[in-house]
């Protein structure tokens, strides 16, 4: 049923699948920890989305009076891959610094997922396309409106998406050592 009524009784949401954006900035892991909380609370799984930002048309233009298609192609291959690489290893990083008590929760990332795009349609279309239930993200200045990166990607997030979405304000000075950049 489509409501949060049922015989006059009110349903508990039944979140299975959490995405987590990021923009791997500066003390992004603080909003993460909101996304691990959410999954262990609820029993559900996490995927986290990094989007890397399509160059312009124009930009598209200047690459390829210096570079092959196929050479364009590579560098971006490879640029995903050392991203999917660095997720992870701060991932297991944060799993040692702050889940001694319960490693088995950074089983519950379950997709690492890098995209080039528009920040906001992706994220819309990857929480569309795994089902999620829950969109959790970061976002940097005093508010969801301020236009900063994420603060602008946030806001349009919030005008197309259909499911929650968790705005965590992300501190911007140091918190303490353990935060990082996932």
């Amino acid at each position: 049923e489509s409501s949060d009524r049922k015989g006059g009784r009110y349903i508990i949401p039944n979140i299975q699948t959490v995405l987590y954006a990021t923009d791997l900035s500066k003390n992004a892991a603080y909003a993460f920890r909101y996304a691990v909380n959410t999954a262990r609370q609820h029993n559900a799984s996490i995927h986290l989305l990094h989007v890397i930002e399509a160059h312009s048309p124009q930009e598209e233009a200047l690459l390829l009076t210096y570079l092959e298609r196929d050479e364009i192609d590579r560098r971006r291959k490879e640029a995903n891959e050392n991203l999917h690489r660095r997720i992870e290893e701060r991932l297991t990083q944060f799993a040692e610094r702050e889940l001694q008590d319960d490693p088995e929760t950074l089983r519950r990332v379950v997709g690492i997922h890098v995209v080039q795009g528009n920040p906001a349609t992706e994220i819309l279309n990857m929480a569309d396309e795994l089902g999620c239930d829950i969109v959790i993200m970061g976002t940097h200045g005093k508010g969801i409106i301020s236009h900063t990166f994420l603060g602008s990607v946030a806001e349009k997030v919030l005008h197309r998406i259909r499911i929650p979405v968790y705005i965590i304000p992300i501190p911007k000075e140091d918190m303490d050592i353990t935060l990082g950049e996932i």
